[in-house]
């Protein structure tokens, strides 16, 4: 069966769109900076993770993968231990050699006085716990591990995807983030998860329960090197 264009795009397009805003607000900052505007490039995350949101809404109906609701009780529990498990992986002390350091932007939400901006906490921890999981898990797990194993990607089951396609997908994702190490233990972690589980709604809340306890973390000990 030769899956239609949108089923790949669906998938590929809101990530594609958050990578894309990144860059745009690295660049915003670094312009704002450099020429002393009073411009808050802080609040276009909120356009970053807005704007995949809607792209997602659109095509809700195509992804069928998240059309099967999580109902067990005891995947429920594994997939919380999954998401707390890469939190400690992410948080552990890392040598220098495992991180990239080449972010596009940082995220330090505080105030010109030092104090806690709470809007800008509440913005960045809602897009990174209820958006970005889900966008990054149809992209990572339900699209591309499953595309490098066939280009029929809806036909394959997460179960039947093999090593190459588990350490490409995880290498990959890896890459993304500063931590590539951490990234790629926690793809690791998240494809395992799936191919297990076999439903991405248990990947989504791993996912979640790990920026969740990220941001609590980050606001609690200050470390916006994380963010």
């Amino acid at each position: 069966m030769t899956i239609p264009r949108n089923d790949a795009l669906a998938r590929t397009l809101p990530f594609g769109l958050f990578i894309l805003l990144l860059a745009a607000r690295g660049l915003v900052e670094s312009e704002a900076a450099s020429l002393g505007h009073a411009v808050d490039a802080r609040w276009l995350y909120a356009l970053q993770a807005g704007i995949p949101l809607l792209v997602m809404l659109r095509y809700r109906n195509r992804y069928e993968e998240l059309h099967d609701a999580p109902r067990s009780a005891g995947a429920w529990i594994l997939a919380a231990l999954a998401g707390t498990a890469v939190l400690l992986f992410w948080i552990s002390p890392i040598a220098a050699w495992a991180r990239l350091d080449d972010r596009a932007a940082s995220f330090s939400p505080l105030t010109p006085a030092g104090d806690l901006d709470w809007g800008l906490i509440l913005a960045r921890t809602t897009g990174a716990v209820l958006v970005v999981p889900v966008m990054e898990e149809l992209f990572w797990r339900s699209f591309l591990l499953r595309w490098l194993e066939r280009r029929s990607f809806l036909e394959v089951s997460p179960a039947r995807t093999g090593r190459f396609a588990l350490l490409a997908s995880s290498g990959v994702f890896a890459l993304a983030h500063d931590l590539w190490l951490a990234g790629f233990l926690a793809g690791l972690v998240y494809t395992l998860l799936y191919r297990r589980l076999g439903n991405l709604w248990y990947c989504v809340i791993a996912h979640a329960t790990t920026n969740l306890l990220l941001a609590a973390w980050v606001v609690a000990t200050r470390s916006w090197e994380y963010w």
